[in-house]
């Protein structure tokens, strides 16, 4: 998958630390250089995505949403 193209402006590519897997919502922290950004997504997507330990992804930092993306 190529991202080209986006309209959020705040973007942080890191490493995944941690996931709390949850039954519904999953937490996923992501070491970035600016520090971690903890991410709430649905547990379905951390599988579609197969985001894992060490998996390398963008957070997308939007309002009161971060969004994640597999590199």
């Amino acid at each position: 998958m190529t991202i080209k193209a986006i309209n959020v402006r705040n973007q942080f590519k890191g490493v995944v630390k941690e996931i709390v897997l949850g039954e519904v919502v999953s937490e996923i922290d992501v070491q970035t250089a600016s520090g971690i950004v903890t991410s709430v997504i649905t547990t379905r997507s951390v599988r579609d995505l197969e985001l894992q330990v060490g998996s390398e992804v963008i957070a997308f930092v939007k309002s009161t949403e971060v969004s994640i993306a597999k590199l």
